[in-house]
């Protein structure tokens, strides 16, 4: 009987750009310019530069005939090397997008691999963008079949599932063919990984997953190549995904018909996902952004700081172990990553400042006495109401000091599918980051090159706009 990889193996192998919706395309290309923008924002940070050193280290700092480019970096890495930078460099700041039924970030694993495979090859911008189009469409699809089950016993999805979907899209560019491509799924089932315990102390290890996820499919995709035998049932077998990843409890509601869900062998899709990949409009966990935008707005309404008794904060119960508990620690971030993960901080920042930009996420911000003081105040509880994870809502209810409780809902979280930002928006939020280190003429042209990728030569073209170091900004 065929088998999951089979049947993505099917799709991937014949699906045609030409075949794909404009809208689909356009949208693809916008998700692939937000999450370079994501890149060249973390330019300046710690973690950049910590990262790209250690980078360096595992491969030498290479020159740029035959090595790849890096992100916002004048430096050029082995194919591996920089496909995995390129990786944690989008994922850093957490501001980049989230398939919402998946709970996944897929653009930072997949748009690194086939950005070094096309650039080694020199590969068109169609052979980009059609390969990027189809690893998104089989992880959203393996990830949401998972249900939240990923998240529920510890795994980061973005870690195991943007490992397929990378091999996916990495075996597409190097003309595999369809068995090829079923038995690729089955060798980076033995490399898949992503742990959230980063979760328990800050640490910068989720920002490694989507880099190590995209590293892992070029080796899978290459020994695929070279025809190294591997397993069948990746997904269903009794080792399997589904079977491993899982425990009793999470395994029992897999759904594994969404994984083929609307597609066909024939490469033709009835149901697009790549609409239902959210832009966030914060550099913070998407199970905040609801609670964010209800305080911005009742900060916005003009609500007494000064007179706020209590908030109590109601959001998805699957969600509150990520941004809610220990809630203790969760009152007081110790560092930036704390801050993106800290429920009672996105509300605080936004009742305080009636704003949640890259600026609130320093020491500086979430330091603040008054801050401070208003995170003490936050209690989170579970919303029997709550549509997770189709929506990512989220709901404030503060009681002032003379009794009053003053709430705001925000049932859909902006960005989803059905409260998008727009592509319009998705550019603006580019250039706003693209911006902060690199000239406003520099974004234009890899802006232009993103939005043009059909007609793009060669890759390399956009490779070595992105692998330049900041110049003074004008």
């Amino acid at each position: 009987m065929p088998t999951i990889s089979d049947a993505l193996a099917q799709f991937v192998d014949r699906l045609r750009l030409a075949d794909v919706p404009r809208e689909i395309r356009d949208r693809a290309k916008h998700l692939i310019l937000d999450a370079l923008g994501c890149a060249l924002a973390a330019r300046g940070e710690a973690f950049a530069s910590r990262l790209a050193a250690a980078c360096a280290a595992l491969s030498g700092d290479l020159p740029s005939d035959g090595a790849r480019g890096v992100i916002g970096f004048a430096r050029h890495l082995t194919l591996r090397d920089a496909a995995m930078l390129n990786g944690m460099l989008a994922h850093g700041l957490d501001y980049d997008d989230t398939h919402m039924a998946g709970i996944i970030h897929l653009s930072v694993s997949v748009m690194p691999t086939v950005l070094g495979v096309c650039a080694q090859r020199n590969d068109s911008g169609a052979t980009m963008l059609a390969a990027y189009i189809a690893g998104l469409e089989a992880g959203a699809r393996i990830a949401q079949a998972a249900q939240g089950g990923l998240h529920a016993q510890g795994f980061h999805p973005t870690g195991v599932v943007g490992a397929f979907a990378s091999t996916l899209a990495a075996g597409r560019v190097l003309g595999l063919s369809a068995a090829q491509l079923a038995r690729a799924q089955g060798t980076v089932l033995s490399m898949a990984g992503g742990s959230l315990q980063f979760l328990e102390d800050g640490a910068w290890t989720k920002r490694l997953h989507p880099g190590w996820a995209a590293q892992c499919a070029i080796v899978a995709a290459t020994l695929s190549a070279h025809d190294v035998p591997a397993p069948l049932a990746a997904y269903e077998g009794r080792f399997g995904l589904f079977n491993l990843y899982l425990g009793d409890v999470n395994r029992a509601k897999v759904d594994l018909s969404r994984v083929t869900a609307g597609i066909t062998d024939a490469g033709s899709c009835s149901t697009w996902e790549i609409p239902n990949i959210a832009v966030k409009p914060f550099a913070v966990c998407h199970f905040s952004h609801a609670c964010a935008d209800a305080a911005i707005a009742l900060h916005r309404s003009g609500l007494d700081i000064a007179s706020i008794r209590s908030i109590r904060a109601l959001v998805p119960a699957a969600t509150m172990p990520v941004v809610c508990e220990p809630i203790a620690a969760k009152r007081r971030p110790q560092s930036d990553y704390d801050a993106k993960f800290s429920l009672p901080y996105a509300i605080a920042s936004g009742l305080l400042r009636g704003r949640l930009g890259l600026r609130d996420l320093m020491p500086a911000a979430f330091n603040e006495p008054a801050a401070l003081a208003l995170m003490d105040r936050v209690s989170c509880e579970a919303d029997a109401a709550s549509t997770f994870p189709r929506h990512y809502g989220g709901a404030l209810q503060v009681t002032l000091a003379d009794g009053r409780v003053i709430e705001h809902h925000e049932p859909v979280n902006r960005g989803h599918a059905e409260r998008p930002l727009v592509n319009a928006d998705v550019r603006d939020k580019f250039f706003e980051n693209a911006t902060l280190h690199f000239p406003r003429a520099h974004a234009q042209a890899i802006c232009d090159a993103v939005l043009a990728m059909e007609t793009l030569g060669g890759v390399r073209t956009l490779e070595s706009l992105l692998a330049q170091d900041p110049s003074p900004v004008r």
